[in-house]
Order: structure tokens, then sequence, then C-alpha cells
């Protein structure tokens, strides 16, 4: 199977993105062609060969890694396989691709794999990186409802049949709304620990926009893709949540002003899961109301 690999880089880390490479290059198997995607910055230097995206603004998250997507052909169609990797992360084992592409063929009903994040220096990945409610034992795989942005590896067959990543969120909540529509379409996702992606240990909220996103696209996440009976049950729970780990008056206030947003601007196509994807979602452990 033939590997791509999509990164977005803002240009302010040369060193990390240079690494990074480095491991990507140093891959088992056949070779990954690999795009880099500068998202409203010049990219720094990299190797020959590696291809490289000017975007003239920043698009955001999912809208540079769709940039990154189409590099390969309409809806990536040239790579069977596409990693996404942050591009202050490096693949920690030689062996990586390999596995996917052992882990891809074995099933072909697996659509996308979540890798394990780990500190570079600790070794730990952080409960927040294990994509499921039971997230005591990051080194236990299973199957999972959703995935990790920046550590992940997506068949293209997926981006063919569901669609790519949905630009208007920027930030926050676009794996979850990919990951949806994928098992409402009859994919599979892994978390798998043994595909480890060294990542630093930082806390999202350092991002400056990060409680009014959140808060705003985990409303459109909902009109966009669950049953009308479960969206009001889904955002009130995920209120609660928020109230209950006691933010502070500031992040509270961007919050609130992210959920009002939420509700007064449009969220791109609503296309509600069956409910026949809503019961596989309990039974894989997270009912979409949580």
């Amino acid at each position: 199977m033939k590997v791509g690999a999509v990164i977005i880089t803002m240009g302010n880390r040369p060193e990390e993105l240079r690494a990074l490479l480095d491991s990507v290059a140093k891959q088992d198997g056949g070779p990954i062609e690999v795009v880099v995607v500068g998202n409203g910055s010049p990219v720094p230097d990299v190797p020959e060969g590696v291809r490289t995206i000017e975007l003239p603004e920043n698009l955001g998250i999912p809208g540079g890694r769709n940039v990154g997507i189409e590099a390969f052909g309409p809806s990536g169609r040239d790579a069977d396989i596409l990693l996404f990797l942050d591009d202050d992360g490096l693949l920690a084992r030689h062996d990586t691709a390999q596995l996917c592409r052992e882990a891809f063929e074995a099933d072909p009903k697996l659509g996308i794999v979540s890798f394990r994040i780990a500190d570079p220096e600790t070794g730990e990945t952080q409960r927040r990186h294990v994509p499921r409610l039971r997230a005591s034992d990051p080194m236990r795989s299973s199957r999972v409802t959703t995935f990790l942005g920046g550590a992940n590896a997506v068949r293209t067959r997926v981006f063919a049949e569901v669609g790519g990543l949905p630009d208007e969120f920027f930030y926050a909540h676009e794996e979850t709304d990919l990951a949806w529509r994928a098992l409402d379409a009859g994919w599979m996702i892994d978390y798998r620990s043994d595909m480890v992606l060294y990542h630093p240990t930082t806390a999202p909220s350092r991002h400056a926009v990060y409680h009014r996103m959140v808060a705003r696209n985990r409303v459109w996440l909902a009109r966009r893709n669950l049953p009308a009976l479960l969206v009001p049950v889904y955002l009130g729970v995920w209120m609660l949540l928020t109230l209950l780990r006691r933010p502070s008056r500031p992040a509270l206030r961007a919050w609130f002003g992210g959920f009002r947003e939420g509700w007064t601007t449009p969220c791109g196509p609503r296309r509600p899961m069956r409910w026949r994807t809503v019961w596989r979602l309990t039974r894989l452990g997270r009912p979409p109301v949580i």
C-alpha cells in the first residue's frame, strides 16, 4: 500500500520539522511521499524530494490538512494511506508506517488509526491523548470512536466516501466530526499503543482561542451529526462537565461566547448519523452524549 504524509506548519519550528521529516524518511518499507503545507507562512528548508505548499493565509488545522490531502489527488487517491503528523512531533520507531500498512491490509473495514502520543523525555502519555473514556491504561490498544489529529493514519477511501475535515472548524473537534461520519459509513477506528509519536507535553489551553473554539465547535459538531433528540442531551452534558471543571472567569466567558456562536452561525451541512451508528458508538464504549 502506498503511504503518504501530510504535515502542516506555521514555519516557527524548523528544527523540530526537520527532525520529524528525518524520522519519516527512516521508516521501513517503501518510500513515503511527504507534503508540507505552510499554513499562511513560508515553509522552512526541507530535504530534497519533500513537496511544499505555501498558503497565503492560515486556513486553520482542518483547512491546511485538506490542502495536503488534495495534493495527493482528489480525496488523496494517489495514496492508499495518509499519515497526519504534528510538525513538532517525531516518529519514535522505524516500523510505524509498515505497521500501518499491515493493519489496513489485514482489516478492510479499518478506516483510521490513532497513534499513541508520548512525551519524549518521560515517555508518559497524557490521559487526554487516549481517545476513549477508559483512558487509565494508554498501553492498551482498542477500537475507539475518535482519533488524535496530529498523530494518525487514514485510509484515503474514507475521504473519498465521506469527505475531508470540516474547514469551518479551524481548530478543535474536527477529528471527531470526521470520525463520526466515517463510523456512520461503516468504517472502524483503532487506537494503537505500539504506533508512537513523540510530542512534548503541552496544555491545549495554550491557544488563545481554545475556550471559544472548543465550545463553538462542540455545538457545530452536534448540530451537524447527531439525531435531533440527542443534540440537547450531548450539549447539556458538556456544559455540565465544563462547569464542574471550574474554569477561570475569563475562560468561562469565552466558552459561553463560543457556545452562543455555535448556535447563531452556520455549521455546514447537517447529516445526522443513523440510530444504528449511535448504538455502535455505545457498544464501543462512548455513546454520543459525552
